[in-house]
């Protein structure tokens, strides 16, 4: 008898899983200014907005 194929995705190969979530409440107002802001930027997502605003403040923490 053949094996039943396992249900959902195959895991990625080793190297490429996805990052971290960080869980981050936000107000509503801090919500519709970063949606904004985002959304007025060169960036794809809320997301990718976020990360480069935080590794930037990140950054000029350090120097």
């Amino acid at each position: 008898m053949p094996k039943a194929k396992k249900r959902g995705r195959p895991p990625l190969p080793k190297g490429h899983v996805k990052g971290k979530i960080v869980p981050m409440r936000l107000t509503a107002e801090e919500a519709k200014l970063f949606t904004k802001a985002a959304d007025a930027s060169e960036h794809e997502s809320l997301s990718a907005w976020m990360r480069h605003t935080l590794k930037q403040a990140a950054a000029s923490q350090g120097e």
